[in-house]
Order: C-alpha cells, then structure tokens, then sequence
C-alpha cells in the first residue's frame, strides 16, 4: 500500500512538473528563430501562412483580399479570454484561439465558450514547448495531450496547429520545416502569421494598433496574445482596430474561412471524449496533490522546527538541575533482573558488569527456554549474588515478572542480556528513588558497537533523539518509556499494576505508561549509563524498529485514556501522548512527503534555493547534534555522518513508522521480532569513554556527591 502511495504521489508530481514547469513561459515573439534554411522548399517560405507539408509537394495558402484572421495565442486565460470574447461579441467578429492544452485543463470552461460562441480552435501545444527542438516522442507527447484535452473540455478535435515561437514563413529554419513536416504527418496544418502586432511586449497601444494594421489591401492572418500578461493595451487595440478596419472594407474571418478551407473542427466520440475527461482530471489531481503537498511541507518543518526548539530548551534546563538533590543517597540493595533468550553470545559481559557494581546488588538471570546454554554459561561463571532461573519460553514479559517473584528488594533494576552496565551505574539509577513519588528511573543507553556506518548512525539516534527526548519527557513529568536495556523500578508499584502486561510488543513502554496512570512519576537519569549491542545490519534494524514502533502505537492505543485524566496519568495523556502521536507518528508520516517534494524540486524547481533548505536543515539537525554530544559527554566526531543519514537511515525510520501504522490500521497482529546478537561488548565498556571523558565525568560526580553531602550532614558520599 505505501508502495503505491508513493508511485502516485510521484506520478502526480511528475504530472504537475512536465505541464507547470518544463515548457517555455516566454512568449512567442521573445524566441527569434536562427538557423539554416536551405532545406525549406521556396513556395514555402514565399508563400501563405498555412502550409500543408505533405508527402507528395508542399503548399500553402494565402488569405483572401481584404479579409483578416485574427488569432489568439496561450490561452484561455481567466482574466482576460472572457474579456476578449466579450469584445469580439460586441463587434461580432469571429477570431481564431491557438489554446495550450494545460491551460484548457485548468479552464475548461473557456475552452466551451469559445467554441460555443463559433470561433474556431487550435492547439498550441500541451506545453507551450518549441516544438523545433524537442524530439519526436515528446513532439507526440505535446499534441497527442492537447488534442485528448481539448476533446475531454469542449467535444471536437482540431488539425490547426500554431508551433510556440513561430511567426511568418519567410522565418521558417530547417528545424522549423522539420518540425512542420512531422506535424503534417501527424494530420496537423500549421497556421503561421503574416502580422504580428507585438502586443507581448506591451509597446502602447497606439504601436500595436500600428503594428497590426495591413499596408494595403492583401488579406492577414494577424497574432495577438489573450494570455500570458497584462493583455489590456490589446483589448484597446482591438476596440479600434476593428471597426477602423471594417471601414476600409476589410472582414473578420476564422482561419479556415480565410484560406476557403472545409470547417476542420469536428466532434469526437464518446470514447475519445471520456479519455480527455480522464486526461484534465489527473491533471487537476496532481494540481490539488502539490497544494496539499505545500501544507503538509509546511506542517513537517513547522513540527521540526518546534521540536527541534523545544527539545533543546528542555535539554538546557534539564542540564542546569542534573545535580539537583533527590534527597538522602539511596545505599538500599537492589535486585537486577535479567532476562535472557538466546543471549549466550553477550550474556557473560553483561552479568560480569553487574556483578561489579560500586552498589550492593543481587542478579537474578531468567533463562526463558534458550535453547544456546545461556544458563550453561551464566552458572558457569559461578560468580557470587547470581542466580539462574530457567522457565519454558513464555515471552520476555513473563520472564520479567518470574524474576519479580524472586526478587529479594524493594528496588528493582531491569536489564537487557546483550547490556554492560557502567560500575556506578545502578547506584546512579537508583538514587531518584529518594523521592517516595518516582515509581521509575530511565538510564542512558549507549550504543556500544558503533565503530560501522550504521551503528555511528544509531549512536547518534541515541544521544540526539532518544535522550534530548528524554530530558524533555523528564520536566514534564510524562515520560512515556524506560527503556528495557537500562531502567529502575520500585516493586511494590510494579506489584501494584500487576507486573507486566504481554499485551504490546513495547513491554517497557506499556509498562512505562501503566505507571504513569497509577500515579507515579518516572524520571530521567542521565549519569546511570548502559552500554547496549545496536543491531549490527539494516535487516536487523528494521525488525527491532518495527517492533518497537508497532509495540508504542500498541501501548498509547491501550492507554488513550490518559488524555482525559487528571494528575500524574493526565501528565502523560496530554503530554506525552501527544508528544508521541506528533512528533513520533505524524511528522515520520510527513517526512517522506519532505523527500519526495525536495526530489521535484531539483527537477523541477530552482536546485539553488532547494539546496539552500536542506543545507538549513541539516545546520539545524548538526546544531542539536553537537548540543546533545556535549550534553551527554560525547566526542562530535560520529556527526560526519549526519548528512549521510539523511539519505538512508532516516528514510529506512520512516518506512518503519508508516508501515507499522498501516500495519495497525489493517488490524494486523505483528510477530515478536528478535533482533540476533553478536557479542560485540565482550567486557565492560571502559575503553569506549576517553580517560579525559572519564576524568571529567569524575570530577562531575565527586562535585554533585559534595554538595549532596553538604545538603544532608552524614550521608553516605559517592566519588564514582
């Protein structure tokens, strides 16, 4: 289905683009002709300006003595087509309108009325394109459109045809000739002029009438503009021009009356008719598609633009209070819950890291069915505090919850089997529980294999959008999610909604939510770091996201409530929520949209002024990137590849979030998708923060732990 939405939209833009901006806007007479004309035949460039090239012998035709066919070129226009037929009524002058079949299609109305009022019609082509310099398909292209246009508007097909850019025979090119000669074998006359009344340039209509007037008596064909600009000094022109001519004996006549030939406009069936109807609706469709377009373009970068303001300013606050005192420092054992599956290749790095924590902790590995020795390997390791408990497969949440049953403390810590934890680590992500109202702490999550394209990608994923989120989440007290690699919990308000639910597939985010609907405050804990394993391929990447995307559309289905509760649950319906329904769903939704329009306009549109956005766009994402990198204690190198990923992996973020809402939008229950491990984190992931980093995070710590120390005499101090 998003398949093709897209091959629509982009037909619809490509529709728009070839009929609005790939013809010429300059007008006929501002293109002079040059060239060779040794290959245009004699009685052709002496001769009349309707010209017959056919096979056997070219000829052309003269208009009779004294009599005039005015002709129209590059409408119909809706300001001035009704004037100038209002005009030619009043002087009951019949006239020739050479119409460019986008413009029918836009107005076709007009088409009708000119028709219908007896004046006779031609094409000039679909496109206002010169047709001496394109090729033939497109030559094809042009008149076979415009004559299907002009049968859907008014009911008749024409042979007239009049070539943009071109003006008396004497004039004619080889290109021209060549041209005219593909045209009569199409079935087209070419109608060329013998007056040009240049009112294109809007010269004074004292000029155009001068410009218009015949020497003597011979008969013209005479090229005036309805479109294409100010057209009022030809109105004035014509309202003298025809009555001075009438006077000296001269006769208004269609082109066809002009040169005696049979009536060439004739009716089409009610095939070619529907086909042309068919043609004018797609293109009013692709009008309607670029203007929804443009408000939606505007809609995603007004939704950028705010989330990008209102993450940052939330992230600076946040960082002014990251050392606010939660009150005495928790010294509580913890129980760390592990749940496992498969995890032999990262389990033993992960178990080590907890079993080295500066905290009193016990570790509890749930071993839900694996079938590689994950537990082998745990209770090999026979390290101290660590128990191994292994059930049948049942789902990560009932691993969870069977490690709940067992747990021996108050203060829980989930984690993920391919996580390393930092030593301080849950000490720091335990420490807001100080506060009775926090139910949950969030820790920072770290890519830890991001030395690949795709994991310095991820990395940059974490810091910028899941944390500067998160710091946002955390002053307005509705965090939506703590994350399943790295997050604190007290039991007994776990206990209290039941444990957790298998219903989603975001276990941590319907956990999460619950919480918040119970009443408890869930914060952010930025100095708790965790070290994950990102997945390793894009095949991998799209299954986790698709996961924890369907799973988050899942949790805010079941907690939609929260949107009309008061407290800390309506925190999260208001806030959250909605955070997550805009900038989680709706601007991923857009951002293809932004893709797609960026595409047209370097076809279509001015490269120079589309490459000017993007390059304002991506300041804006390197700005929030090196702000985040600096907040989270980050080295910018990994930001070279910011403009790369805009290029794939955010296309690929995109794709994930519109098929997981089509998914849910068709009812579609979606598999769990395990994503494979690897290993990579081998041992605890001192090496990945520079000593200056790991300095200076020391010196931070040691600074917070003195003045919690000063704040409350006695306690216990921390120096990491």
């Amino acid at each position: 289905m998003l398949t093709v939405l897209l091959v629509c939209l982009s037909g619809a833009l490509l529709l728009h683009g070839y009929t609005h901006h790939l013809y010429g806007t300059a007008p006929d007479g501002a293109a002079t002709a040059g060239g060779p004309h040794n290959a245009v035949p004699a009685a052709i460039a002496n001769g009349g300006p309707v010209i017959d090239a056919g096979t056997a012998s070219a000829r052309s035709a003269r208009p009779k003595p004294r009599t005039i066919a005015i002709t129209f070129d590059d409408g119909p226009d809706p300001v001035w087509t009704p004037k100038v037929l209002d005009l030619l009524k009043a002087q009951k002058v019949k006239a020739t309108f050479f119409v460019i079949g986008t413009e029918v299609a836009a107005h076709p109305e007009l088409a009708r009325r000119i028709v219908a009022e007896g004046h006779q019609i031609g094409l000039h082509t679909f496109t206002h394109a010169n047709l001496s310099t394109i090729p033939d398909w497109r030559r094809s292209l042009e008149l076979r459109q415009s004559q299907l246009i002009l049968a859907g508007a008014t009911g008749v097909s024409t042979p007239l045809l009049r070539p943009p850019y071109s003006s008396g025979p004497s004039a004619l090119t080889n290109a021209d000739w060549s041209s005219i000669e593909w045209a009569r074998h199409a079935g087209y006359l070419t109608v060329l002029t013998t007056l040009d009344s240049e009112d294109w340039r809007r010269p004074g209509t004292a000029q155009v009438i001068a410009n218009s007037t015949p020497k003597g008596t011979a008969g013209q064909v005479l090229l005036m503009h309805d479109a294409g600009g100010d057209r009022t000094q030809t109105l004035a022109a014509l309202q003298k021009l025809i009555p001075t001519l009438k006077a000296r004996g001269f006769r208004f006549a269609t082109v066809s009356d002009t040169v005696a030939l049979p009536q060439p406009v004739q009716p089409v069936g009610v095939v070619e008719r529907s086909r042309g109807m068919a043609v004018i609706g797609a293109m009013r469709l692709s009008d309607g598609t670029l203007d929804v377009l443009g408000w939606l373009l505007y809609a995603a970068g007004a939704l950028s633009v705010l989330r990008a303001v209102a993450t940052v300013i939330a992230a600076k606050r946040h960082a002014r209070e990251r050392y606010w005192s939660w009150g005495e420092p928790v010294t509580e054992p913890v129980t760390v819950i592990v749940p496992a599956y498969n995890e032999s290749a990262g389990i033993e790095a992960a178990v080590r890291s907890l079993v080295a924590s500066d905290h009193p902790v016990e570790v509890i590995v749930v071993d839900d069915g694996s079938s590689d020795g994950t537990a082998d390997v745990v209770e090999s390791l026979r390290l101290p505090g660590v128990q191994v408990i292994r059930q049948q497969n049942a789902g990560k949440p009932a691993a969870l919850n069977t490690g709940l049953q067992a747990a021996s403390y108050e203060l829980v810590v989930m984690v993920d089997g391919d996580t390393v934890f930092e030593e301080d680590a849950v000490r720091m992500l335990v420490q807001p529980f100080a506060d009775p109202s926090v139910g949950a702490v969030s820790g920072n999550a770290k890519v830890g294999n991001r030395k690949g394209l795709l994991g310095r990608w991820q990395h940059i994923e974490y810091v910028v959008g899941f944390n500067l989120d998160r710091r946002l989440f955390d002053l307005a007290e509705c965090m939506p999610t703590v994350p399943g690699a790295v997050g604190g919990f007290r039991r007994s308000a776990l206990q209290r909604i039941g444990g957790l639910s298998d219903v989603t597939l975001a276990e941590d985010t319907d956990l999460t939510m619950a919480l918040c609907r119970d009443g408890w405050r869930v914060v952010y804990e930025e100095r708790a770091r965790a070290w994950t394993e990102a997945p390793a391929s894009l095949g991998a990447l799209w299954r986790q996201r698709y996961r924890w995307c369907y799973g988050t559309l899942q949790a805010m289905w079941k907690h939609r409530g929260a949107w009309v509760q008061r407290g800390q649950a309506g925190k999260l319906g208001r806030r959250g929520l909605t955070y997550l329904l805009l900038f989680q769903v709706l601007l991923p939704l857009l951002a293809p949209v932004v893709d797609v329009f960026a595409l047209y306009g370097l076809v279509f549109l001015n490269p120079l002024r589309v490459g000017l956005v993007w390059a304002g766009f991506m300041a804006l994402q390197v700005g929030m990137g090196l702000y985040a990198f600096r907040l989270d204690g980050e080295k910018p190198g990994p930001l070279w590849s910011l403009p790369l990923q805009q290029f794939v992996y955010r296309q690929l973020m995109y794709l994930v979030v519109s098929q997981s809402v089509f998914t849910a939008l068709a009812g579609s229950r979606l598999r769990w998708q395990r994503m494979e491990r690897y290993g990579s984190l081998a041992v605890p992931p001192a090496s990945l923060t520079s000593p200056a980093e790991g300095g200076d995070r020391r010196r931070r710590e040691g600074s917070a732990a003195g003045r919690r120390s000063k704040d409350f005499p006695g306690s216990r101090t921390f120096t990491g």
